[in-house]
């Protein structure tokens, strides 16, 4: 076999460098096979001259592209330096990689990931579903599998697995991730892992992974993990709880001074606030608490503020109170979050959907102007023509245009 020295060194000059390119790419792209030719557009006066050498055949200096059969490139390389196309192309930059082959064993692989996934017990719920195919389709299986992190797939199924069924129990992150995978900080803000599991979160709740920690941290927080006890919080107005504690001293004195008061999942775990009141409305925007405690003050009903998707510490304050009999009437924005939200609290606490009926999005919509709406369409199902009518119109209306209803309906008689 020759060397640089006794003519290799030849071939990287300028006359032969792309041609050796595109016969790589080419054969790579063929798994070898010499049959075919390549071509070199707009060739340089080196390029021609190489051409003619292996081809045997005149080629003017006005062609724009010069074709070269395969065999040919492979015969001359032989005759000159003893060695064919392939080995050639070895000696000089590598082998050759079969992509035919890599793109098969990738499939295979890829397949044999999914086949995992699509085993467990979560295989038949449609979010579940849905995540892995877009998984598949976006591209990030494929580059998991390049990189060597598709065990990463299974470690973010079993996380989902892991998560608590029953929705008033809440996990710290910490013990989620050991359980998982063995590893405590396997989940923290960032890791691979955790941009996984937080796009099946996000599937299931039909919405975006948020890009700020606070929504990521509620969208934890919805499917019962916990990363921080007391960065989990609850906005309130006019809660007056029996019991007492010194939070319950505080939330007494908020309430008779009409001041809207926070309180933390640390605090809510640590002593059970049970609300004194019957009757509990929720609102999703901080726009509404501030308004009945700038305009109602001690004269508001028990309000809480869900600020979006509730946190942990919201559902645990309202789950407490709905065991103590407490009944919660529930709103939020007309748009489709707003409409999964309401149903969840249907399902989840017993809710009653307060000013939710296709009556009142009407009502509001034709007040002025609204947005579009926006992400997937979400039911409806204590009002199943309100999904409809939003469908229909097309537009999001936020409940701070109900505003004076609502407050007339917070007014404490």
């Amino acid at each position: 076999m020759p060397t640089e020295q006794h003519g290799y060194e030849d071939l990287r000059g300028e006359g032969w460098t792309r041609l050796l390119a595109t016969a790589r790419r080419k054969l790579e792209r063929t798994s070898g096979a010499l049959d075919g030719e390549i071509g070199l557009s707009t060739p340089s006066e080196a390029e021609r001259r190489t051409v003619i050498g292996v081809t045997g055949r005149y080629r003017p200096e006005t062609a724009k592209r010069l074709a070269v059969p395969l065999t040919a490139l492979d015969t001359y390389l032989y005759d000159r330096y003893g060695t064919g196309l392939l080995q050639t192309l070895g000696h000089l930059n590598g082998p050759l990689r079969d992509r035919p082959a890599e793109r098969a064993d990738e499939d295979t692989r890829r397949g044999q990931v999914l086949a995992c996934a699509r085993s467990s017990r979560l295989a038949a719920e449609s979010w579940f579903a849905a995540w892995l195919d877009r998984l598949a389709a976006d591209g990030t299986l494929t580059r998991l599998l390049r990189r060597g992190d598709a065990p990463l797939i299974d470690a973010a199924v079993r996380v989902l697995e892991k998560l608590p069924e029953d929705p008033s129990r809440i996990l710290p992150l910490p013990v989620l991730a050991e359980w998982a995978t063995g590893d405590t900080k396997a989940l923290v803000p960032g890791t691979p892992l955790e941009q996984l599991v937080l796009r099946a979160l996000a599937q299931r709740t039909g919405d975006d992974v948020p890009r700020e920690r606070a929504g990521r941290r509620a969208l934890w927080e919805s499917a019962g993990a916990i990363a921080d006890d007391l960065a989990s919080q609850v906005l309130v107005l006019g809660i007056r709880p029996e019991g007492d504690t010194v939070v319950c001293d505080w939330l007494r004195d908020a309430a008779d001074f009409g001041i809207p008061f926070r309180l933390t999942l640390h605090q809510l775990a640590s002593d059970p606030i049970v609300p004194a009141a019957g009757d509990i409305f929720v609102c999703e925007n901080p726009a509404v608490l501030r308004a009945a405690a700038a305009e109602l003050e001690a004269g508001s009903a028990a309000l809480v503020c869900t600020e979006g998707v509730p946190s942990a510490a919201c559902h645990q304050l309202l789950a407490d109170a709905v065991r103590a009999g407490a009944r919660l009437y529930w709103r939020a924005d007309f748009d489709w979050v707003g409409l999964r939200i309401t149903a969840t609290a249907v399902e989840r606490h017993g809710a009653r959907p307060w000013r939710m009926t296709t009556a009142d999005y009407r009502e509001a919509l034709a007040q002025g102007q609204s947005t579009p709406l926006g992400g997937p369409p979400a039911a409806s199902p204590w009002d199943p023509r309100l999904a409809r009518a939003m469908r229909e119109s097309g537009q999001a209306v936020m409940e701070e245009r109900l505003l004076p209803a609502l407050l007339a309906d917070l007014t404490r008689t």
